[in-house]
């Protein structure tokens, strides 16, 4: 299916079904808070999702052959950004890990992903995971009919800036639906009153992506994991939002509730 051309406004039905595959999304997520230790492989981790996504769930997993894709899910660790593909390499005290994953159901999208601490993680790697939260948070805390994809961004990257950390520009918060990755773009940095002004009925990801040193990337050689260029550490968090009438609706709410971390509302 192609990408819209323009950004679709999604009637009641429309967000029930997009509430029910975020909130599975946000579930796989939940799952598998407890397998992430050290010792654990990302691979061991792909296949509980995926086994959980199909056997209990009943849905399917969405990466799974996304543009050739091979993996359930997105394990990023420490210096990588996005798109970490899980592999037999067990995870160390102290790492820090992103799961990002994606579930269809009823040929509908939810996607969100959620940053783990293996163990003791340092200082600066604590810091800098909530930091991406707080981020995430304020650019989602600017979504109201009315507002810009201009808020949103300018949002983040005051959150980042804030802490020294950078904002990666590369890749983007999207619209989801029947389409994974669909209009609008949202960037994680921007100016206040600038770009797309928001309705209600529009649903998008946000879901910054912040490094502790500078914002260059490098891509690796399988053409998929993409790594801090000066190999500084990188976290990432993503909710689905729905624009409401009076504000905003997050579709990918955390089962457990919100992990000692602030609430969005």
């Amino acid at each position: 299916m192609s990408r819209s051309r323009t950004v679709p406004i999604r009637n009641q039905e429309e967000l029930t079904q997009l509430r029910r595959a975020g909130a599975l999304a946000a579930d796989v997520l939940h799952m598998i808070g407890e397998h992430v230790k050290a010792g654990v492989t990302t691979n061991q981790l792909d296949r509980l999702c995926h086994d959980y996504i199909v056997h209990v769930q009943q849905a399917v997993p969405a990466n799974v052959g996304y543009h050739g894709y091979p993996k359930t899910i997105c394990a990023s660790v420490n210096q990588v950004i996005c798109h970490g593909i899980p592999s037999d390499a067990p995870l160390k005290d102290g790492d820090i890990v992103n799961i990002d994953v994606a579930v269809i159901k009823d040929g509908w999208y939810g996607d969100s992903s959620r940053m783990y601490c293996v163990g003791k993680s340092s200082g600066l790697a604590r810091r800098l995971v909530r930091t991406t939260y707080d981020a995430m948070r304020a650019g989602i805390l600017q979504v109201r009919p009315g507002a810009t994809l201009g808020d949103v961004g300018y949002a983040i990257q005051r959150v980042a800036q804030r802490e020294g950390f950078s904002v990666v520009r590369e890749y983007c918060g999207h619209g989801i639906g029947r389409i994974y990755h669909d209009e609008p773009q949202v960037l994680h940095y921007g100016q206040p009153a600038s770009g797309l002004t928001l309705k209600a009925g529009m649903v998008f990801t946000i879901e910054p992506m912040i490094n502790a040193g500078r914002p260059d990337i490098r891509q690796l050689a399988d053409g998929w994991t993409v790594v801090t260029r000066d190999n500084s550490l990188s976290a990432q968090w993503e909710h689905m939002v729905a624009v409401t009438e009076h504000g905003f609706e997050v579709l990918t709410p955390w089962p457990d509730g919100q992990g000692g971390y602030p609430a969005i509302d």
